[in-house]
């Protein structure tokens, strides 16, 4: 087996936000999220989930 085709990492696919259903938009940046626009509740984007994580986790 080739070495340097086992250690080779493939590249990750990407996404393109209008593929698909509407998306709900991020209620803090206004960016597409991950979830229809038919989901209840407050949707974040994946970087304002992390963020909101690290702050909930720092404060106690």
């Amino acid at each position: 087996m080739d070495e340097a085709a086992y250690c080779e990492t493939p590249a990750p696919p990407t996404t393109e936000p209008e593929a698909g259903p509407p998306f709900a938009e991020c209620v803090l940046c206004r960016e597409p999220t991950e979830h229809p626009e038919s989901t209840k509740g407050a949707t974040l984007c994946p970087v304002c989930t992390w963020q909101e994580a690290g702050r909930s986790a720092c404060s106690g």
